[in-house]
């Protein structure tokens, strides 16, 4: 029992680094494509590199082997209980698991396009993007604290719509920015 405690802890804290990546190399997406939007070509010269060098370090040397590592000691767990296999909840939490690998392959390509100077998204999409990792990250936590059927269900419907809230928040947002670029504009 105690190994697994153990076992469990070191899972926790690699799932916490890897959300923390997660969550801050979209946000550096954001800056890196508002740079590229935004700024003349001298401050791009300064800026561009710093957030290749920046991106290029978070995501090799903290994102991917802490998803690494938050793997390998969940199938630590799992030999140490084979049952949670068996169990619904936990079932679904591997579909998330499942989904949030997807999310993060498709930010290792967002990654491969900035590092290579290639044309990225809008700084609007990443803004979006980067709640894709939060609704995953609400419903796995719902999913291992409340664990019954019925529940999780509600959980997940509530994810939806923090979710369809965020989409909202997130635009109104851009509206109020552009509005106030307009009204600062010389």
């Amino acid at each position: 029992m105690e190994a697994y405690l153990y076992v469990k802890s070191l899972h926790l804290i690699f799932v916490i680094t890897w959300f923390a990546g997660l969550f801050y190399i979209v946000r550096l997406l954001v800056y890196h494509a508002e740079a590229l939007e935004q700024k003349t070509p001298e401050e791009q010269a300064i800026l561009i590199p710093q957030y290749q060098l920046m991106e290029y370090r978070l995501w090799y040397i903290i994102t991917w082997p802490s998803a690494i590592l938050a793997s390998l000691f969940a199938f630590w767990l799992l030999y140490l209980n084979s049952g949670l296999l068996e169990l619904g909840f936990f079932q679904i939490k591997l579909g998330f698991v499942a989904l949030l690998y997807i999310y993060q392959l498709y930010c290792q390509r967002y990654i491969n396009q900035a590092l290579k100077g290639a044309l990225l998204p809008t700084s609007a999409f990443f803004r979006l993007w980067n709640e894709g990792a939060t609704i995953i990250l609400i419903a796995v936590v719902f999913l291992i604290i409340v664990r019954d059927a019925i529940y999780w269900m509600y959980g997940v419907l509530g994810i939806m719509g923090l979710a369809i809230a965020l989409t909202v928040a997130i635009k109104a947002y851009k509206k109020i920015r552009e509005r106030n670029q307009k009204v600062h504009k010389p």
